[in-house]
């Protein structure tokens, strides 16, 4: 059954929190090239889960301030 576009985007979503994570956990153990390494995965997911989300929305997420009385 082909998952929704709220599922991927939830998918792309836990992907990306699940990779910074990792990638806390590494830097812990003094492991600073996977940690890198992890950090650039997870900020990859992080975009493509934010471009997810703004197309489900429209271009709403990127009209609105993510702070209400904030702009700019």
């Amino acid at each position: 059954m082909p998952q929704s576009s709220h599922g991927r985007a939830a998918e792309l979503h836990n992907r990306a929190a699940h990779a910074h994570e990792a990638a806390a956990a590494s830097h812990n153990q003094n492991d600073h090239a996977s940690a890198h390494e992890l950090s650039v995965k997870a900020h990859e997911d992080s975009e493509r889960a934010l471009k997810q989300s703004a197309e489900l929305n429209q271009g709403e997420i990127l009209r609105k301030p993510l702070v209400p009385g904030v702009t700019g």
